[in-house]
């Protein structure tokens, strides 16, 4: 076994051993301009407020909701269940260092949505005038721009986007063709 793994943790901040999530998010963080922070800073709480706002009906056992999952096929275990998953979001969105993984999970929960409305619920749900899918699609919009601007802060995808891999210069591996 290396001799390494028997030393106690890093003290100090540059630490060759520090976790690559943890630096990739600390520099990438650091990078964006102050108009774009102020940008991603503003869809993050667009989209959490509209997240957040659904979560009482959802918990609650409000009729529209238990009727829109119940049409879906998925009351009350996808009800309680998305209910968590997007109050897991919010506070992914409202937290600096994981707001780029919120970002990108409203994206996912917005696709869901956007899809069972043109699928399955239809634009207009229980007569509220498509305001809950025109509510999915600005969350769609809000978390697609934070989730551009933070694009470098994500794990795993985030390197790519800074041009490495796993934190370390990708090298060519192209061969000239003969």
């Amino acid at each position: 076994m290396h001799a390494e793994a028997f030393r106690g943790p890093c003290v100090t901040s540059v630490c060759p051993r520090r976790n690559g999530l943890q630096r990739n998010l600390q520099t990438s963080a650091m990078t964006l301009s102050t108009s774009a922070s102020r940008i991603a800073w503003t869809s993050q709480i667009l989209a959490a407020a509209i997240l957040g706002q659904t979560l009482f009906f959802k918990f609650t056992g409000a009729p529209e909701a238990v009727a829109l999952f119940t049409k879906l096929g998925v009351e009350p275990f996808g009800r309680i269940g998305l209910g968590i998953v997007e109050l897991i979001t919010v506070v992914l969105l409202l937290v600096p260092r994981t707001a780029a993984i919120g970002s990108a999970v409203t994206l996912g929960l917005m696709v869901g949505a956007i899809g069972s409305h043109l699928t399955k619920l239809g634009i207009e749900v229980e007569g509220d005038g498509g305001a809950l899918f025109g509510m999915a699609l600005i969350a769609f919009a809000a978390g697609g721009t934070a989730t551009w601007i933070r694009r470098d802060q994500l794990p795993i995808l985030g390197a790519y986007f800074r041009g490495n891999k796993y934190g370390q210069e990708v090298a060519s591996t192209s061969t000239p063709r003969v």
